[in-house]
């Protein structure tokens, strides 16, 4: 069950991210630099990239049809190297660490189904619009809601870009102690269904060893609560009452890879609205746009951010799901949490008239045979303040106006 928005005058509610450095994330990262790799060279490229990372040894593999010469070797190092992975002392060093790959091509049954809807088959059509089908099957979840300028959920916001902050005080030596691996929560107080302050503050993160560690225990957390908590969470939110937990392990010198195996698709309600939404299940890294678990759950947050824009409901749930080999979606439901300005069917109508919801509709109408994904893989894919510069079609309102003015006829 979804959770129940402003059914009782007090709540809390908790989301968390982790850095790019996190080793789940470093693999989400390697295999969307496969996926851009491959969609570079060729756009029709399908792609299902899984890596793994543990103590100095990546290994790559999944299913990959492409025409593209993809070095996994130099793209995992690449990856390593942006985020910082330089030294042994870090749990892996993309310099010198091991890299294997073992790729092979798509099965023929699944690139059959999705080459041809099961509604074109024998018709000898050629629109990809109607005859491309679904990856796989499942349920797609997306969300919004009026709680943030990119309309995501505040505990999921905050908790990004406490993160995005941690791995730039690292990056331009701010902080220059801290290693890679970090992790961020963050708990909000409702009142009335709206957030009223910020409860709990949560940063872990990894650092150089000391051998006085109860000086340097102190200074991390000090520094931590300056130079990330403070210039992120706004002051209004913050109270006497709020709580901070850094480091709350006490020492966190052993992470990354050493400390944790990491492995592509494990963050995937940091990837999306952080607990606050349904999840259907299916990670979206180093997947290309034919596999719904990606392009059904962006198409599902680009009409329920279009909703939300459009003024309404001011939280909005959108299911879509699918078959294997079928263009179609099988069902496309709405939730408004009580908060619509319309009936819920009246609004599941108009998504209809306004929204083609066919994955090769979804790819042509986002443009998603682009080289885009690697940045989406960490720091959450939806709400993201650099959205336009990143090219992240999702994110677009470009339908709201419409939207705006069918639902006042």
């Amino acid at each position: 069950m979804p959770i129940q928005f402003m059914t009782s005058p007090k709540y809390l509610l908790t989301s968390e991210s982790v850095t790019e450095g996190h080793p789940d994330k470093l693999c989400d990262q390697i295999s969307d630099a496969v996926l851009d790799a491959a969609l570079r060279g060729d756009p029709m490229s399908r792609v299902a990239c899984e890596t793994v990372a543990t103590k100095n040894l990546i290994m790559v593999t999944g299913e990959i049809t492409t025409k593209s010469a993809l070095n996994f070797d130099e793209i995992a190092r690449g990856v390593m190297r942006q985020i910082g992975y330089t030294h042994v002392s870090y749990g892996i060093d993309g310099n010198s660490c091991g890299v294997i790959a073992h790729v092979s091509q798509q099965s023929p049954d699944i690139s059959s189904g999705v080459s041809t809807a099961l509604e074109e088959r024998g018709s000898g059509a050629s629109d990809a619009r109607r005859s491309t089908g679904a990856g796989d099957q499942g349920m797609m979840v997306g969300f919004a809601c009026d709680e943030t300028d990119g309309l995501m959920p505040i505990t999921v916001d905050l908790s990004h870009r406490l993160v995005e902050r941690l791995s730039a005080v690292r990056k331009d030596g701010l902080l220059d102690y801290l290693g890679p691996d970090g992790k961020s929560q963050v708990t909000v107080e409702y009142s009335n269904g709206k957030p009223k302050r910020v409860d709990a503050v949560v940063i872990s993160s990894q650092h150089m060893d000391s051998d006085d560690r109860e000086s340097f225990t102190k200074k991390i957390r000090s520094d931590i609560l300056e130079h990330v908590i403070r210039p992120i969470v706004p002051s209004e939110l913050l109270d006497d009452n709020t709580r901070y937990f850094v480091n709350p392990s006490g020492w966190f010198a052993v992470g990354g890879p050493q400390g944790d195996t990491g492995l592509t698709g494990r963050k995937i309600l940091v990837d999306t609205y952080g607990g606050i939404a349904r999840h259907g299940g299916g990670a979206f890294s180093g997947k290309d746009p034919t596999k719904v678990d990606r392009s059904g759950a962006y198409a599902a947050r680009y009409v329920a951010k279009n909703l939300v824009a459009a003024g309404l409901a001011q939280r909005v749930e959108v299911i879509v799901s699918y078959a294997i080999g079928v263009a179609e979606p099988i069902s496309v439901s709405v939730e408004t949490f009580d908060t619509g300005h319309i009936a819920n069917d009246r609004i599941e109508a108009l998504v209809g008239e306004h929204f083609d919801l066919r994955p090769g509709a979804i790819i042509e109408d986002l443009n998603l045979r682009r080289p885009i994904y690697q940045p989406t893989a960490a720091y959450g894919h939806f709400g993201r303040p650099t959205a336009d510069k990143l090219g992240l079609s999702w994110e677009v309102t470009d339908k709201a106006e419409d939207l705006r003015q069918a639902a006042a006829r």
